[in-house]
């Protein structure tokens, strides 16, 4: 992906413009002290070292308050999102939003203005406040200017705190493996944070760091917009590499009591000390006027455009006919429709894993759009989901435990910015099997029924993995797909059909009646599934008639359904997955708040389960159909 030629600033940099930035930049100053003194919180000395970094780039680089939704527009991230008040009162001071809004409305709750940036603001693309992100989610931003060849740079500016994290040294490889040359870091060096100067907190050598993964390295002074310019554009002309510029500032700049203060990081000034600050500004002190129109002032609202994700051929559904890898349906359904579609539409990651999850086969035909990141999920999480806002079907597999459990914050982060990441988590439960408990992922539900905006889906059986794969590529949103690590049997009807077969559609939330009975139901899905069908078979020859629910969305159930089966006395939740907050927890709730009359037994894992078969397994820890049978059976004749 290297010598694609990005443009450069369009505007030159004049002895007026750098005395108009002079004076923009002492007026944000102001911005800064009155609305965290007015909101009583805030981070204003950060905002004051990075408030120079900031206008430079929004005073030349290609982003606009008239181009703002233009797909073509240079993209600015800002990582280190505590530094809202200085980004806000720039964006403020060039156009792009209402000054006193802003003042008045930082960190209210029915102001768009909260306390760390949010992507809803015009001029902010990526919402922040978790550290050590954001450069993750600016190799997203410029691999997207590449696969839709928009030809943006994208810029990202980050904390010199922020850099002990790992992730940050992720990106950094990330960016060089694939040639990000239109990537442009810009670090505030200001060599403080909360709890004091970063060199004490936790050393880093930020240069060597940079320069050992491949980036060319620039120092400039932070204040100075001549120097942040030209080191920009030096950057900007170079097709070749990724650059940082490493931005020497001062904490608390501009105001002699608050510079070098750690303190001032992550607390605003009193009353007392803002008039204080405001007049070594020659600044105004107009607080008292402010405070009478906070709550009166109304807010704007924001709703920016979405890059459209492109239109995806689908293909028609394949039928298996025989046992196989739930896995392998996936891969071939993602192999067929990339084949379909046109290039640069489908975007795949992989972090060391594609054989087994059998992305490989994508690999195979399209190269181009297939990146292997390594052992990087934490990057990997974030950049996929950059991506998936700018145009491109993003799919990310991955075993369980690393694509939901390791990368939990990730996942939230990108739940906050609305992305549409595909991901397909593979080798959930028990049903891993000899890798072992560090590996058996048996919390995913638990953890994705936090997240508001992801959609959960867990197929039964190899043809409702081809049916599911074909809908979430065709659906906007965050949606993981769970799946196996073995082999499962193909679901059929009671006569022996294929169930989820050529006519079957699957849509976010349908609940499957795979087996009719009156004397109990059984709530399952996954790799359960086969094993609830195989005790319905023993259950029946015992005279007992249990009904068979597969539950693939488990964090969208309908109600109706479970008043349904309460009817029949006896709810049951069969699952791979930790009693305590999987499906049962959820129909649990359910059956409590609809003050629903049934017994319930909840069959789930209980602690950590060690290597082995996972029928071995299953047995082991009484997951297997036999206990299964037995435990219903056991119910059924107590209440007799």
């Amino acid at each position: 992906m290297k010598g694609l030629k990005m443009n450069g600033f369009k505007q030159k940099i004049t002895k007026e413009a750098i005395k108009n930035l002079e004076k923009l930049s002492w007026l944000c100053r102001g911005d800064i002290i009155k609305m965290t003194t007015i909101a009583g919180s805030g981070h204003p000395a950060g905002s004051m070292s990075s408030i120079d970094i900031y206008l430079t780039l929004f005073t030349f680089a290609n982003t606009t308050p008239e181009n703002i939704d233009d797909p073509k527009r240079d993209r600015i991230i800002v990582s280190h999102g505590h530094t809202a008040p200085g980004l806000y009162s720039c964006l403020a001071r060039l156009g792009f939003i209402d000054l006193e809004e802003v003042l008045v409305g930082f960190r209210n709750y029915d102001s768009p203005y909260e306390g760390h940036i949010e992507r809803n603001v015009p001029g902010v693309e990526w919402t922040t406040g978790n550290l050590g992100q954001g450069l993750s989610a600016g190799c997203g931003f410029a691999l997207a200017s590449k696969l839709t060849n928009l030809n943006y740079n994208t810029f990202v500016v980050m904390s010199d705190a922020e850099q002990a994290k790992g992730q940050v040294g992720e990106a950094r490889r990330f960016a060089r493996k694939y040639g990000l040359n239109n990537l442009t870091v810009i670090i505030d060096y200001n060599h403080f944070q909360i709890s004091g100067r970063t060199e004490d907190v936790m050393p880093v050598d930020i240069e060597e760091n940079y320069l050992a993964d491949g980036w060319k390295v620039l120092e400039v002074s932070g204040h100075k917009f001549y120097e942040l310019y030209k080191a920009s554009k030096k950057a900007l002309k170079d097709t070749d590499n990724p650059y940082v510029i490493i931005a020497k500032t001062i904490m608390g700049h501009g105001v002699s009591f608050m510079e070098n203060r750690a303190d001032y990081h992550g607390r605003a000034t009193t009353r007392e000390e803002c008039k204080k600050a405001l007049e070594e500004l020659g600044i105004e002190d107009d607080i008292d006027e402010l405070l009478n129109i906070k709550g009166t002032k109304k807010m704007s609202l924001f709703n920016r455009k979405q890059m459209p994700l492109p239109i995806i051929k689908t293909g028609k559904p394949k039928i298996y006919a025989d046992t196989t890898h739930s896995r392998v349906a996936f891969g071939d359904a993602l192999e067929e429709i990339a084949s379909i579609n046109s290039k640069n539409t489908i975007a795949v990651f992989d972090c060391d894993l594609a054989d087994s999850t059998k992305v490989n086969k994508f690999a195979k035909i399209s190269p181009e759009n297939f990146f292997e990141a390594g052992v990087s999920e934490h990057n990997t999480a974030t950049i996929a989901g950059a991506l998936s806002i700018n145009g491109i079907l993003t799919i990310w597999a991955d075993f369980g435990v690393f694509a939901i459990g390791e990368v939990y914050n990730q996942l939230r982060l990108n739940d906050i910015n609305d992305t549409n990441l595909k991901i397909v988590a593979t080798h959930l439960g028990y049903n891993v099997g000899p890798d072992g408990k560090t590996h058996h992922c048996i919390d995913y539900i638990g953890l994705l029924k936090n997240l508001f905006g992801v959609k959960l889906i867990i197929p039964g059986d190899p043809n409702q993995t081809d049916h599911i794969t074909r809908y979430i590529l065709s659906q906007s949103g965050n949606h993981i797909m769970g799946l196996s690590r073995t082999k499962l049997p193909i679901i059929k009807t009671e006569d022996g059909k294929i169930f989820f077969n050529e006519d079957y559609k699957f849509t976010y939330g349908k609940v499957d009646l795979i087996r009719e009975g009156n004397d109990c139901t059984v709530f399952t899905l996954g790799s359960m599934l086969s094993q609830a069908i195989s005790a319905w078979d023993r259950l029946r020859e015992m005279g007992i008639s249990a009904r068979i629910y597969n539950i693939s969305s488990p964090l969208e159930i309908d109600k109706e359904i479970i008043t349904d089966a309460a009817t029949t006395n006896l709810i049951v939740t069969y699952e791979d997955h930790i009693i305590a907050s999987g499906l049962g927890s959820v129909i649990a709730q359910i059956i409590a708040e609809n003050n629903l009359d049934t017994d319930f037994i909840k069959i789930g894992i209980n602690e950590f389960g060690g290597s082995d078969k996972p029928e071995v397994l299953y047995k082991k820890y009484s997951l297997d159909a036999d206990s299964l049978v037995e435990i219903i059976k056991d119910k059924i004749n107590s209440r007799q």
